[in-house]
């Protein structure tokens, strides 16, 4: 038989094979929707084929439809589906779109590093490199756990930069910080936790990700010296608490030693566990980077880390450095279905840490990080004296305190001028009071050549 080549075309076709049965679906596809003004069908040698059916009973179908307007053809050419019949689809009223969301001048919303100086040159080498040296079986079903070879490169890259006490077998690998908090939650509530504390600013969405595993979450205040960890010794119910020690979001504030010895003596004094975000720990610009809580007692401090400030948050790459106690409980959570990075990402940041081409990216990044930020200070200091920027000199954002001014106002008020940024209270525990007034914005997202007009954007908007 000779190979027929042709377009595929579904077809609900009612029992028989007859030529009305034909038109009938042909119509129903129309009116459905599911083909629209110049789709381009089968041949009717094709069609014919695949149904089962005669040639002529198409094309006579075909003829018929053509006469009715449904489709339209021409000598020499395809037969597709008429304008005709199209403009009748159209006369039933279809449901409302949303309207798009307004679209950003300058989007300054904190999350996002400067994403047009990821590196691609070097990444698309160690791509060819981790393709090269791959095992066979890393073409297989993923690993839960995710691969060792990234997790031993994690382990020594976090024992050199973040002081983290790491071994492969304690860390896991998932897609992002989000997923591997929901790991954790869901790994936690399993054991019997009932609450989980958090900083009173920080993200909603890791409140509601502890909230999904059935967790309350009761604040924390959060001052110059970080969280008040002496507020857990008044929770009893509390069986762990999430905090970001190195640089609080979004207040900017690091936990005071005091703080961090204070966390540790309760998580060891209680059993509980503390999650430690290292959201941006590579980035501090007035001295080196405090080193991870983790490294102080491995045995009660969860490490949350990612790749999403740091190269680029479209890579879905995270890790957990877990408990001993932990690790089975979090990959229960996992599964052998969950989602996960797939090899080729994990290969590459193995081989992207090991050839030492993440530390590179990281110094290169601090220092335009650093220079953004001294910019955005003196220009901020020379045209808003009213404005101060609260923080210290790290990470990818500020937060701009603003002397008897309603940040969430001002912030709407920016968003209409095609700025976004956010305002303080988005941030704010919905159960704590404290009404502390600012915006928060990232001087990371811009590409060098958008950065100037975004400050100068910026600094003439503030009172």
């Amino acid at each position: 038989m000779d190979r027929i080549a042709g377009l595929d075309l579904h077809l609900d076709r009612p029992a028989g094979r007859t030529r009305e049965a034909l038109m009938d679906a042909v119509r129903d596809a129309i009116r459905s929707g599911r083909l629209v003004s110049g789709t381009r069908l089968p041949s009717s040698r094709a069609l014919a084929a695949d149904l089962g059916v005669a040639r002529n009973t198409v094309a006579r179908a075909y003829a018929e439809l053509i006469a009715e307007g449904w489709l339209t053809s021409q000598h020499g050419s395809h037969t597709t589906v008429s304008q005709r019949a199209a403009e009748a689809v159209r006369s039933v009223t279809p449901p409302a779109r949303p309207r798009p969301p307004r679209r950003l001048d300058h989007d300054l919303r904190p999350g996002h590093p400067d994403l047009s100086s990821f590196p691609r040159t070097e990444w698309s080498r160690a791509v060819k490199r981790a393709l090269a040296n791959a095992p066979s079986e890393a073409f297989g079903y993923a690993e839960p756990q995710g691969r060792p070879e990234l997790r031993r490169a994690l382990a020594e890259y976090l024992a050199r930069a973040r002081g983290v006490r790491a071994r492969p077998c304690n860390i896991v690998v998932c897609c992002g910080a989000a997923e591997g908090l929901n790991l954790v939650a869901g790994a936690l509530a399993e054991m019997g936790v009932a609450a989980t504390a958090v900083e009173a600013y920080g993200l909603p969405t890791q409140r509601a990700a502890l909230a999904r595993a059935g967790l309350r979450c009761p604040p924390l205040a959060v001052d110059a010296d970080g969280a008040d960890i002496n507020a857990l010794n008044t929770m009893p119910e509390v069986g762990a608490v999430l905090l970001t020690p190195s640089h609080q979001f979004p207040l900017g504030v690091p936990l005071h030693s005091d703080r961090r010895a204070a966390v540790i003596d309760w998580a060891r004094r209680t059993g509980g566990m503390i999650i430690e975000d290292d959201y941006d720990g590579e980035f501090r610009y007035d001295r080196s980077p405090v080193g991870a809580l983790h490294g102080v007692d491995p045995a009660h401090v969860i490490y949350l880390g990612t790749a999403s400030k740091s190269l680029a948050p479209g890579l879905r790459l995270g890790w957990l450095v877990l408990p001993d106690r932990l690790v089975d409980a979090v990959l229960r959570q996992k599964g052998e279905t969950e989602e996960t990075s797939g090899f080729v990402d994990q290969l590459t940041m193995a081989e992207f840490i090991e050839s030492g081409s993440y530390d590179r990216h990281i110094r290169t990044m601090r220092a335009q990080y650093r220079r953004r930020r001294e910019q955005l200070v003196a220009a901020v200091t020379a045209a808003s004296p009213a404005t101060t920027v609260a923080g210290l000199p790290a990470g990818l954002h500020v937060m701009l305190e603003i002397a008897g001014a309603n940040a969430s106002a001002l912030a709407h008020q920016l968003a209409w001028r095609r700025l976004g940024v956010e305002s303080l209270d988005r941030y704010r525990h919905p159960e704590f009071d404290n009404e502390r007034s600012g915006l928060v914005f990232s001087y990371a997202a811009p590409s060098p050549s958008a950065w100037s007009a975004a400050l100068d954007a910026v600094v003439r908007l503030l009172p």
